[in-house]
């Protein structure tokens, strides 16, 4: 159990670099064992859910190592196509393994993924793509077998712009015969990290980041090397922090347009945001103006897993925000937590409704998931009094190095173990 002590009230000062992104980390970790390919990939985070890719790359006979912020992976040793319940467990995106693995095997075994419990989060989408590109799938339980003599490219219509189906369906369509052609598409700047990783592979991939994406299959370069692109979401939670608790925070190494409708949110509250091509800094005087209403929407909308960190940034702005949550049904599991600090949240279905109030007072407090639990910590900071968050690893799964980042712009933070 890990347990935060944040005593607040001290404004943040200083610069940053942020970390490399956990979500683009983990579907390129999987697509290594596409190819029998020695992959070096940089800037990667030293976090829960990477080293959990990585021991499930180990199982499947891959060597695979994280040294710092670089991990070395030899995908060539590869001989199994099944991942066991225990490693599919701890974390949402390990089902990003199946497509991968079919490219290789032609077959994939493995359980529904675990993670976060923000709700239902099906894989139909995933299995209807997959299936109608030649994959004869059996669902057992919670156990999904997959198998594909021959994937064939074609014509697939997303129902929804889901990131976890669309790279799935990448990974796969790099062995398929022919032209796989994916409309309504996820256009995160992850999606185009991993398109630009199979580039690197061999393949052939165009449209990327935008809602129609064209794969033509692959042929195979022994070694490649990739750099991880910053966590916008992390960089997020650090100007969030910033204006939560207030002060001068420059962020390094970081891409503005890949969070800009937080930044603009952040900007209408009353922050002064400067931008440079890599670097963002944020400027707040701790006394924020509710911005009215938010609804959190797939890229290039506002992201649903900013949507808790901002929250907890305007729980004293002056005057009332509306947030409407369209992606996730369990996306205010932070709400009850965040009241115990006197924050004024109403909560009804999709649509949460803060109040701004004069103060916040520290109180004892339960992380539920991820982004909720950085949403305590950033609370916590303009908080008055000490908060202690007990949270059963959840934080430490997307944020590395989060309290030692924090205390070095000048937080009175601590992680217990």
């Amino acid at each position: 159990m890990d347990i935060w002590h944040i005593r607040g009230g001290n404004r943040l000062e200083g610069a940053c670099f942020v970390q490399g992104s956990k979500n683009a980390s983990l579907p390129i970790i999987a697509a290594a064992v596409i190819s029998p390919a020695r992959s070096e990939l940089m800037n990667v985070p030293q976090l829960r859910d990477v080293d959990a890719s990585l021991r499930i790359l180990r199982h499947l006979g891959c060597t695979a190592e994280q040294i710092g912020n670089d991990v070395y992976i030899d995908s060539g040793p590869l001989a199994e196509n099944a991942i066991p319940h225990s490693l599919m467990l701890e974390m949402r995106s390990s089902v990003i393994f199946m497509g991968a693995l079919l490219a290789r095997c032609g077959e994939a075994r493995l359980s529904l993924p675990g993670g976060c419990q923000l709700g239902r989060r099906p894989i139909d989408i995933h299995l209807a793509a997959l299936r109608q590109m030649g994959a004869e799938i059996e669902e057992n339980g919670g156990e999904i077998s997959c198998r594909a003599v021959r994937l064939q490219g074609t014509q697939l219509h997303l129902p929804f712009p889901s990131v976890g189906a669309t790279e799935n369906i990448m990974l796969a369509a790099t062995a398929a015969e022919g032209e796989t052609v994916i409309h309504g598409a996820a256009r995160e700047p992850e999606i185009a990290a991993l398109g630009e990783y199979l580039r690197r592979m061999g393949c052939r991939i165009y449209g990327d980041g935008t809602d129609t994406i064209v794969i033509q299959g692959h042929a195979c370069e022994p070694e490649l090397s990739y750099r991880i692109i910053p966590d916008r979401i992390v960089a997020s939670t650090f100007a969030c922090a910033a204006a939560a608790a207030g002060g001068d925070v420059e962020l390094r190494g970081v891409d503005p347009e890949h969070f800009s409708t937080v930044l603009h949110v952040l900007k209408r509250a009353g922050c002064d945001i400067m931008c440079t091509k890599r670097s963002v800094r944020v400027r707040s005087g701790g006394q924020l103006t509710a911005v009215g209403d938010i609804c959190t929407r797939p890229y290039p909308g506002f992201p649903t897993d900013a949507q808790p960190v901002l929250m907890a940034a305007l729980l004293k702005a002056r005057g009332r925000t509306v947030i409407t949550e369209n992606i996730f049904e369990n996306r205010y599991r932070q709400v009850p937590e965040l009241r115990r600090l006197g924050a004024d949240i109403s909560t009804s279905g999709k649509t949460a409704e803060i109040w701004g109030v004069d103060r916040l007072r520290g109180a004892s407090l339960t992380a539920t998931d991820l982004r909720g639990g950085a949403a305590m910590i950033v609370a916590g900071l303009g908080a008055e009094g000490e908060t202690v968050i007990c949270d059963d690893g959840h934080v430490t799964r997307g944020y590395e190095h989060f309290d030692s980042r924090l205390r070095a712009l000048g937080a009175d933070i601590y992680l217990e173990h």
